[in-house]
């Protein structure tokens, strides 16, 4: 990258069940504040705004920022499923990468409903049909809910082809709970076994219990990123800063290879992945601390592999060995992931960011990995969009 971005300042808020939070003006607009203060900037500073959601009617980012200041700037919502939060880090980069602003805030947020997720326009097509079609091909048509259906359907095929038990994944979100105990923003921080998790409700025999997924989750957070030289003008922290970037969609091996960890975005995220090391001249063995999408224990394993923390099929392995926690090769989710911290979709990216800012800050408290210099973040939405993000200190 010709020129050095930095993450100035980061703020979230505590992440919340659907009807105990705040509605989305207020969480977003609390979460731009704590990022401004934690920036030393006001708002009359920035230049460029990127708001993220999914659950929200057009303009939703001027409803939260108006509440912040009205200066004019331009404000652009960011809408690209669950990766809208990263996607919105992304073009808050390349605005200041292009030269044409030199202070740009990104802010998420999610005012969710209980249950599986939904569409809210059923009288037209729906941009995951052909995944849907797909997936109805290969499963033989189970009337199982989409999202379970995605990222269950990749973590069977991993069970299929590498033998991977059931309880693989019920040790993943044993660990994302530990992490998320010392996390004060998770939603959920009780701590769970691996037994309690296999002896949890049945969503898909063999397949998956219903605290293998994550919860809809209401929330906001959000980033200020700078360029260096406005940074070192005006006293900002400019200790962390983004090595690499990528932003992929799917390829043609999504709906052609049969394997449905392809639909649930393995491939995506694996390219997404190697043009972010070719990028910062950085490997996944440099890398010490991970925040990646974990909105199914099944999306965590298979991640794993997508980012070469591990080999194709030595995920389980990896998770016995205890090398996606402390005192293993990474700390992967130590803010206990979407699993345990929640999933607020517009906010999850930015969340991630914040929760790696403060690691190589040394800022993290109980969560805090030794010695945190490399960080690597992984946001996935399907139809598509992955996004790869390394940090450096």
């Amino acid at each position: 990258m010709s020129k050095k971005i930095v993450v100035a300042g980061v703020g979230m808020i505590p992440f919340k069940k659907p009807g105990a939070a705040e509605t989305y003006p207020v969480m977003g607009a609390q979460a731009a504040r704590i990022a401004l203060a934690d920036a030393g900037v006001g708002y009359e500073s920035i230049q460029q705004a990127f708001a993220s959601y999914i659950y929200g009617d057009s303009t939703a980012g001027q409803r939260v920022l108006y509440d912040v200041g009205m200066t004019g700037i331009p404000i652009i919502n960011v809408h690209n499923n669950c990766s809208s939060g990263s996607s919105a880090i992304y073009l808050a980069r390349q605005a200041i990468a292009a030269g044409d602003v030199d202070i740009v805030l990104a802010v998420g947020f999610e005012q969710m409903n209980p249950g599986a997720l939904g569409s809210n326009f059923n009288d037209r097509p729906n941009p995951t049909e052909r995944f849907m079609q797909q997936f109805d091909e290969l499963l033989g048509g189970q009337d199982i809910p989409p999202a379970l259906r995605i990222f269950g359907g990749g973590g069977l095929e991993h069970m299929r082809r590498f033998g991977t038990p059931l309880e693989t994944f019920a040790k993943i979100r044993a660990k994302a709970s530990r992490h998320a105990a010392n996390n004060p923003m998770s939603v959920f921080r009780k701590v769970v076994t691996t037994e309690e998790v296999m002896a949890d409700q049945v969503l898909w025999p063999g397949v998956m219990t219903r605290l293998m997924a994550c919860p809809p989750t209401c929330g906001a957070a959000a980033v200020v990123l700078c360029s260096e030289d406005y940074a070192k003008k005006h006293g900002l922290d400019a200790r962390v800063w983004i090595a690499a970037q990528a932003l992929t969609t799917d390829g043609r091996e999504t709906f052609q290879s049969g394997d449905m960890r392809d639909l649930a975005g393995f491939s995506m995220s694996r390219a997404a992945a190697r043009k972010v090391y070719e990028a910062a001249g950085i490997g996944a063995e440099d890398v010490d601390v991970v925040e990646l999408h974990d909105c199914f224990a099944h999306n965590e394993l298979m991640t794993y592999e997508a980012l070469d923390l591990c080999p194709e099929g030595g995920a389980q392995k990896f998770v016995d060995d205890g090398d996606n926690t402390y005192g293993g090769r990474y700390v992967v989710n130590p803010s206990g992931g979407l699993l345990s911290k929640g999933h607020p979709i517009g906010a999850t990216g930015l969340a991630q960011c914040a929760e790696l800012v403060q690691q190589l800050r040394g800022n993290a408290g109980e969560r805090q990995v030794s010695g945190a210099r490399i960080a690597l973040q992984h946001n996935v939405g399907i139809g598509g969009a992955a996004v790869v993000t390394m940090y450096r200190n």
